[in-house]
């Protein structure tokens, strides 16, 4: 997987198609991502010693085939590449304007 947490992503299927935000957390093992105000799911929390019982709302994870970076440049979906800098050290680009992702 090819996510980090913060990267600014868009989601390409599913119900939430269309929708934008920033990655919060990455499952690896499962290559599912959470972002931020998508895929919003209702949960009955029961009361626990600092925490009110009530139904409390929160993300869930979605598939991280189902998200597109977006390209800083350019503001458009893009995929993400791979590439070595001047030091040997590897980095991620956007594969439309060749742009170095953080």
């Amino acid at each position: 997987m090819n996510f980090k947490v913060g990267d600014k992503v868009v989601v390409i299927a599913g119900s939430n198609k269309g929708k934008e935000g920033k990655i919060i957390r990455t499952l690896r093992k499962e290559n599912k991502v959470v972002v931020e105000g998508v895929n919003i799911v209702k949960k009955h929390q029961k009361a626990t010693g600092m925490q009110a019982a009530g139904i409390i709302e929160m993300e869930a994870p979605i598939n991280a085939s189902n998200v597109m970076i977006i390209d800083p440049k350019t503001n458009k979906r893009t995929r993400i590449g791979h590439t070595t800098d001047k030091n040997g050290k590897k980095i991620r680009i956007t594969k439309k304007s060749n742009e170095k992702l953080d």
